[in-house]
């Protein structure tokens, strides 16, 4: 995941700059993808006062989450910048794949605290742990349905899912009892 400057012919700067255009966006789309990672992960550690080592193992599968998105952003944006309708659709499926697999850590993480209350901090009502459960279970369903539309029907309304799963998970970062969102949340209160 980086930015580069284009190659280009004396006076064909700007060409080259629009020519690199999506990988531009790609870059920008995978930096706030990472950085909801970060935000989720930030409010994931305010949850809980200790862990133990099968905890401290579904975290490091979170992390490598973080760490994998920048392969797929690279072949996303090489796709809509130099390839067909094939390789795009091909690679908003890769991408749609690693998204979708980054959520099962999520849901393994929750589920575990659920079912170790000692773990919890002390101010976390237990049905908070309980709620976020479909977040993940959202995430591995809703971008492997872009990565299915993506690829059978076409690979920009693919690529919008995904955005709109990158904006639901920013939104929800703090839970979905808080935030915009809250609405969502089973057994709400009023």
């Amino acid at each position: 995941m980086e930015l580069r400057v284009p190659e280009y012919h004396e006076g064909g700067l700007l060409a080259g700059l629009s020519h690199e255009g999506p990988a531009y966006l790609a870059f920008v789309m995978s930096f706030v993808y990472i950085g909801v990672i970060w935000l989720n992960h930030h409010a994931l550690l305010r949850l809980i006062r200790g862990t133990t080592l099968a905890l401290s193992w579904i975290n490091l599968a979170i992390l490598f989450g973080a760490v994998i998105i920048p392969f797929p952003t690279a072949v996303l944006a090489s796709a809509f910048t130099d390839g067909d309708t094939a390789d795009r659709r091909a690679a908003v499926a890769l991408y749609a794949l690693a998204a979708a697999l980054m959520s099962a850590p999520w849901l393994a993480f929750f589920t575990y605290l659920h079912r170790h209350p000692a773990l919890r901090a002390t101010d976390v009502d237990p049905e908070h742990i309980r709620d976020q459960r479909p977040r993940p279970v959202t995430g591995l369903i809703l971008y492997g349905l872009s990565g299915l539309l993506g690829w059978f029907v076409h690979p920009v309304l693919g690529l919008v899912l995904i955005i709109v799963m990158i904006v639901y998970h920013a939104l929800t970062s703090e839970g979905l009892r808080a935030g915009p969102l809250r609405w969502l949340a089973p057994g709400r209160r009023s």
